[in-house]
């Protein structure tokens, strides 16, 4: 009878979703089952009752991104643009104001990342009412600067994990990486702007009787503020009880995630359990390394960038202005391979291919003694680090099913990477100018971390799938294949329901994305 189920899952991973399709995993068919039993094994359907006839799909996917991806986009443009203006601001004389060294500027560079990676898995508030990087603005010493760093990344810790969690239970795994590229590429856009904003705001430099980096914390910060306090009314709920959208469209939300593989997207009480079943999985603990070798790299990028060229020759405002092509390219880029990872499901391959940029831009970077080679040598940075970013939490997130297990997942996953940002943000040192050839070699060994996870998460995800296919990963189901003593060790269950809901991505008819 084990053959009945086997039929039931899909034997490969397709091109646009690596999964088991619902319509193959919904009814078991064989001429030993009768109609109870077949019924047990039938998926639910989420609101039965509702009629969802007259819900266009495609209008209502368009309504989704309307009502979400903008705002929240908008946000993490601030927000990320709030923890590097200090990048920007060191040009304007912030080291030289204040009285500090490299080494405290470095400091107050790292102490941001304690904060904000100690609370990524314990909050699950997104987002904040207050920022307190417009008080950044009004510091007068060294310790002052130290505890404004360590409570932005305390108000900043919630936001980015939080979002991609929250947009992951809204879309399908196929749809998700291109709606996690455009979020994440408010912070390439923030790169740009910030650039531009900083030179902007330079000419505000002694009014007031404030110099031009305070203006900039200020000036940014205050917008932070305005745009928190107006998510209140503008951030959606989740799918089950959005209120801005009809019931027949909440049922086709949840109806399309259940069809996903996405069991849990009607609802789920919490239970330890799924807290565990994401500390166990190796998916987490691999994942953790995978997004390491994508961070690290971005935020040493991001807050060394503008020094990086001021270093080549040029001063502060054409050094800040010539970020903004960077980023540009950077954010096309990011999108290009959220959409293509999308459309054709192969975000390992996707990953190593932007590793491999990243790498020959900062071996170029190490190698270059010229300001125009390594100018060029940026872009390719940029645009191998960027990308990764998005598509390596689409892939953790596409493997992980639970919504209580993929919000620990993705916390751990993002929180782990960001602690990196501590040891990345100390490699670039005052006495490396011009060259920071020590900084750059240890952003290319981050880069070669990732490729290497890449390829081994790829491998193990491969080889799961296999086993899966081949029938050693069943389930009993009773009534079925009971007699099948051999598969008692995979659990026992009454129906392929209960088989789905108790194992979210361990259950025998789930198929990883490669």
């Amino acid at each position: 009878m084990s053959s009945s189920l086997e039929k039931s899952r899909a034997r490969s991973p397709s091109a646009s979703s690596t999964r088991l399709s619902d319509e193959k995993a919904r009814i078991v068919r064989t001429e030993n089952v009768d109609e109870d039993v077949e019924k047990r094994l039938t998926h639910e359907v989420y609101n039965a009752h509702v009629d969802v006839s007259g819900v266009d799909e495609r209008k209502l996917l368009r309504k989704l991104d309307l009502a979400l991806v903008p705002w929240l986009s908008f946000l993490y443009l601030l927000s990320f643009l709030d923890r590097t203006s200090i990048g920007n601001a060191k040009l304007y004389g912030l080291e030289q104001d204040l009285h500090i060294s490299d080494t405290q500027y470095n400091i107050a560079l790292t102490i941001f990342f304690f904060s904000y990676s100690v609370f990524e898995v314990p909050s699950n508030v997104f987002l904040k009412r207050l920022r307190p990087s417009t008080v950044q603005g009004l510091v007068h010493n060294y310790g002052g600067l130290l505890g404004m760093r360590w409570m932005l990344g305390l108000f900043e810790a919630g936001l980015f994990p939080g979002v991609n969690y929250y947009l992951s239970c809204w879309y399908k795994r196929s749809e998700f990486g291109i709606r996690a590229a455009v979020f994440f590429s408010a912070a390439t856009v923030s790169g740009a702007f910030g650039g531009l904003l900083a030179a902007a705001i330079s000419n505000m430099d002694g009014i007031g009787g404030k110099p031009a980096w305070a203006w900039i914390f200020i000036l940014e910060g205050l917008l932070t503020v305005i745009a928190g306090a107006m998510s209140f009314w503008i951030i959606q709920d989740f799918p089950d009880t959005a209120k801005f959208l009809t019931e027949a469209e909440r049922t086709v939300v949840i109806r399309r995630l259940q069809e996903d593989d996405q069991f849990s997207a009607a609802g789920e009480k919490l239970k330890w359990k799924y807290i565990w079943q994401s500390l166990l999985d190796w998916k987490t603990w691999l994942g953790m390394l995978l997004y390491m070798g994508s961070d690290g790299p971005l935020y040493a990028f991001s807050l060394f960038l503008p020094s990086i060229i001021n270093e080549l020759g040029y001063t502060a405002t054409p050094a800040n202005l010539l970020t903004v092509p960077v980023y540009v390219v950077a954010c096309g880029m990011t999108c290009l391979v959220g959409w293509y990872a999308d459309k054709k499901g192969q975000r390992g391959y996707l990953n190593m291919f932007n590793c491999c940029v990243g790498a020959a831009g900062y071996i170029i970077l190490i190698a270059s003694r010229n300001a125009g080679l390594s100018y060029f040598g940026v872009y390719l940075a940029a645009c191998g680090i960027y990308p990764n970013i998005p598509n390596t939490i689409a892939w953790v997130s596409n493997n992980v099913e639970g919504s209580y297990k993929r919000s620990v997942t993705l916390a751990m996953v993002i929180s782990f990477g960001n602690i990196n940002g501590a040891v990345s943000s100390n490699v670039y040192r005052a006495r490396d100018k011009p060259w920071y050839t020590l900084g750059h070699g240890i952003v290319l060994m981050y880069i070669g971390i990732g490729f290497i996870c890449s390829v081994l998460f790829m491998v193990l995800l491969k080889r799961e799938n296999a086993k899966r296919d081949r029938g050693e990963r069943d389930e009993i189901i009773e009534g079925v294949n009971d007699n099948n003593t051999d598969l008692a060790k995979n659990g026992t269950f009454a129906s392929v329901v209960d088989a789905k809901r108790e194992k979210g991505d361990a259950w025998s008819g789930y198929r990883y994305t490669i």
